[in-house]
């Protein structure tokens, strides 16, 4: 299949045409076409994570799948724009340091990261991978009230929150909060209250798999567990531990 390639601004420069026509294999995503950028033109790939890229004048992330005819522009930050505030749904690997870098502004003193990361166990069991699923669109209007919280209880500059979805290995990213400002102490009081709040109303959903079964996690402090697992028959069965009280 044929793509059209746009490039504007820096990534004009770097490569040296405003557009081309590339073909992909069918069944080809925008991942694939940035791979194949990142090596033909090295020095695009250093500024590739800070760039935006539109599939047929919408933006769209790494696993867009791509078809024949379809226009992909790359896209650096507009002219004259400041660092904005984020909050994003993704099922790419999360880059905390380019979020970072995104956010971060010369009148800024502060740049307080938190990452939520995958671990190998979980109340005493080995967990394997686990697997994110969100209702996408209430997630991130409940992401942007609390980003909106946060800049009216404390004296920060911006705000990015992150989430990945999908299935994450051990050891990967599944959330981020960038905060930015002046001074240390806002920065590591709202990114604590961030992630706090995130954690509480954002509508999105942990399933850990482990060698015996799988769990849907209810949230933090919740005793209870609905446990997907293999019968002796090897049909699944689907089981509820009531949550203990007192």
């Amino acid at each position: 299949m044929m793509i059209r390639v746009l490039f504007f601004g820096l990534t004009h420069d770097l490569t040296g045409f405003d557009e081309e026509r590339v073909e992909l294999p069918e069944g080809g995503r925008l991942a694939d076409l940035w791979r194949r950028y990142e090596i033909r033109f090295p020095k695009l790939g250093e500024v590739l994570p800070s760039l935006l890229t539109a599939v047929n004048q919408e933006i769209a992330e790494g696993s867009q799948p791509l078809r024949d005819g379809d226009e992909v522009a790359f896209l650096p930050p507009v002219s004259g724009g400041a660092p904005e505030d984020f909050c994003r749904i993704t099922r790419e690997a999360i880059r905390t340091q380019d979020l970072a870098n995104e956010l971060k502004a010369p009148e800024d003193g502060a740049v307080v990261v938190f990452e939520g990361i995958v671990r190998n166990h979980s109340h005493g069991r080995k967990t394997l991978y686990l697997e994110y699923e969100a209702y996408e669109p209430m997630a991130l209007g409940k992401m942007e009230e609390i980003a909106r919280t946060v800049k009216e209880k404390f004296a920060v500059d911006r705000v990015g929150m992150i989430h990945r979805v999908g299935r994450l290995e051990i050891g990967e990213t599944s959330v981020a909060i960038v905060v930015t400002s002046a001074h240390r102490r806002a920065a590591f009081e709202a990114c604590h209250f961030a992630i706090d709040q995130l954690k509480q109303i954002v509508p999105i959903w942990k399933k850990e798999f482990f060698e015996d079964g799988a769990v849907w996690a209810q949230g933090e402090g919740r005793k209870s567990e609905i446990r997907n697992q293999k019968s002796e028959d090897g049909s699944e069965e689907i089981t509820i531990d009531s949550p203990t009280r007192g």
